[in-house]
């Protein structure tokens, strides 16, 4: 993938991000670099990189731009010749196969802004297969999912439970406070 194809991509998966439906302008991509970062750029030079006639850019462009999508400046670059995607020998190929992996599910799954959202912060954590198995883990112990779930979540209240005796049981401090009472 050449630098011009993965400006281009990331302006995509910016647009998906901030609901556009479609990737942003340059001239928003701009816009949101001087707003978001306080840089600045110039739309001819970005037009000149995602045209191919500047197939290098400055270092300080490349920070800009690494720092406003929250990739690492070394993805900026042309891929080598031979370079191959769908090499997974090395867990460094991996992590990357699947950051693209779950960046493109959160493409397809734009319109539903809450899970295109995870599958972008999932993509950019550091430790994105930890991440994975992580959540195979708490799948695999019953109840765990939804446990935790109630209590990361503050806008999803729990429906009230009856105790043994048909009382209601109040969630968290509520039945601590009423226990001493």
């Amino acid at each position: 993938m050449t630098l011009a194809e993965k400006i281009r991509y990331l302006r995509e998966v910016e647009g998906s991000l901030r609901d556009l439906n479609r990737p942003l302008t340059q001239q928003e991509l701009l816009k949101a670099i001087k707003a978001e970062t306080g840089g600045s750029l110039s739309q001819s030079y970005l037009s000149q990189i995602e045209g191919g006639k500047r197939p290098h850019m400055t270092q300080s462009t490349r920070t800009l731009l690494a720092k406003f999508f929250k990739v690492h400046p070394g993805f900026l670059v042309d891929d080598p010749e031979g370079y191959h995607t769908e090499l997974t020998s090395d867990l460094r190929t991996t992590e990357g196969q699947l950051d693209v992996w779950l960046l493109q599910g959160s493409e397809r799954f734009a319109h539903d802004h809450d899970v295109s959202a995870v599958l972008i912060k999932l993509a950019r954590e550091k430790n994105t297969r930890g991440c994975l198995l992580l959540v195979g883990e708490i799948l695999n112990t019953p109840g765990l999912a939804d446990r935790l779930f109630e209590a990361l979540s503050p806008e999803a209240t729990p429906a009230p439970r009856r105790t043994s005796r048909g009382r209601l049981a109040l969630p968290g401090a509520e039945a601590k406070l009423r226990r001493r009472t």
